[in-house]
């Protein structure tokens, strides 16, 4: 048996590895020492250091759910055109970075020879940010994968061209939860009908205080079914969110009919010009129907269509509403209005924070 060769590291019980050995060289000399950039063409820029260096990236969208196999072919394009460097984006995109300008056509043509289209950046329609769906989520009325592939499918030109006024972020959500966040575009599922419930299992299956908590509007409560502990529902209360399905697997509401899409707009998360927003609702009612989504694509569409059409340049798709109004934007648009569409929630409005922009 062979002695224990010298420990040389220090364990870390917590907390991420160190950012510098995860950047390019470039990166890490330039680090805080940047010029300016400027877009190259669709999906590819460079960033110029006060040094003199340049730095070229080239982005390129994925499948969001990677295979190995796929991983593994996108790291031997690092090794060969990248230094061995690359990062997946917050959506999902996969970076190569380098300072060499002569590889950056090459890697685009191997990049669409595997299936991965270069664009994404400045004035596009970027990848959806979607949520779990049937893949992890404990309580997903539909796949938000499926759905960001079928309407990624229809957007394809719009990712790979600089046509639209300002970027565009897409969101999909697979519960009226909403994990995917805010965005120009939200595609979110909406419950139109509260839990059904089954006594005879519930008892077994739930904790029942923690179901009871789950629920955000108190609308929760025990009961006594056939002489069995339980819950129902306060129906006139009950928000279909949603929530206590996770919580309590008997407290069933997803439904192929029942459990329909709500189409959002005008989220941002920025501060860039005017302060963060929410989204608000303007379709409602839209089939659940995969493994394409044809109506949600519809609006979609419509909607992505009216903005480009009409919106400046640089003005995002929150911007472009406020302007020409909410009337014009719906017939423009080709929805219906419906008066359940006027957000009248105002809890906390005046002491809720959106924005970092200084106030005096």
């Amino acid at each position: 048996m062979n002695a224990p060769t010298e420990r040389t590291w220090k364990t870390i019980e917590s907390g991420p590895h160190e950012l510098e050995g995860t950047l390019h060289p470039v990166v890490v000399k330039n680090y805080g020492k940047w010029k300016y950039h400027k877009m190259i063409k669709p999906g590819v820029m460079v960033h110029y250091g006060i040094s003199g260096d340049a730095l070229y990236t080239v982005r390129a969208g994925t499948p969001r759910q990677n295979t190995v196999d796929l991983v593994r072919q996108i790291c031997d394009l690092a090794d060969q055109y990248a230094d061995g460097f690359m990062r997946f984006t917050i959506r999902n995109s996969v970076e190569f970075m380098f300072s060499e300008e002569s590889r950056i056509e090459p890697l685009i043509k191997d990049l669409e020879e595997i299936g991965l289209p270069v664009g994404g950046i400045a004035n596009c329609v970027a990848p959806i940010a979607h949520t779990q769906g049937w893949l992890h989520c404990d309580i997903p009325a539909t796949d938000a994968s499926g759905v960001a592939k079928g309407v990624m499918d229809n957007l394809y030109e719009e990712f790979k061209t600089l046509e639209m006024p300002n970027k565009v972020r897409l969101s999909t959500s697979c519960c009226s939860i909403n994990c995917g966040g805010q965005a120009d575009i939200g595609i979110v599922v909406k419950h139109t009908r509260p839990p059904r419930i089954d006594h005879e299992k519930l008892s077994t299956l739930c904790e029942l205080p923690k179901a009871v908590a789950r629920c955000p509007v108190a609308a929760i409560r025990p009961t006594i079914v056939n002489n069995k502990r339980s819950l129902m529902v306060d129906e006139e209360k009950c928000i279909v969110c949603g929530a206590c399905f996770g919580a309590c697997p008997s407290m069933e509401i997803n439904h192929p009919e029942h459990s329909q899409f709500a189409i959002w707009v005008g989220g941002k998360n920025s501060n860039a010009r005017s302060k963060p927003q929410s989204m608000s609702l303007v379709a409602e009612g839209i089939p659940n129907n995969p493994p394409h989504w044809p109506e949600v694509n519809d609006v979609v569409g419509r909607i992505l269509k009216a903005y480009k059409a009409g919106g400046k340049p640089w003005e995002r798709m929150n911007e472009w509403i406020e302007r020409i109004g909410w009337k014009r934007f719906f017939e423009e648009s080709e929805l219906t209005f419906e008066v359940d569409m006027i957000d009248s929630y105002r809890h906390a409005r005046t002491t809720f924070n959106q924005s970092a922009h200084v106030r005096f």
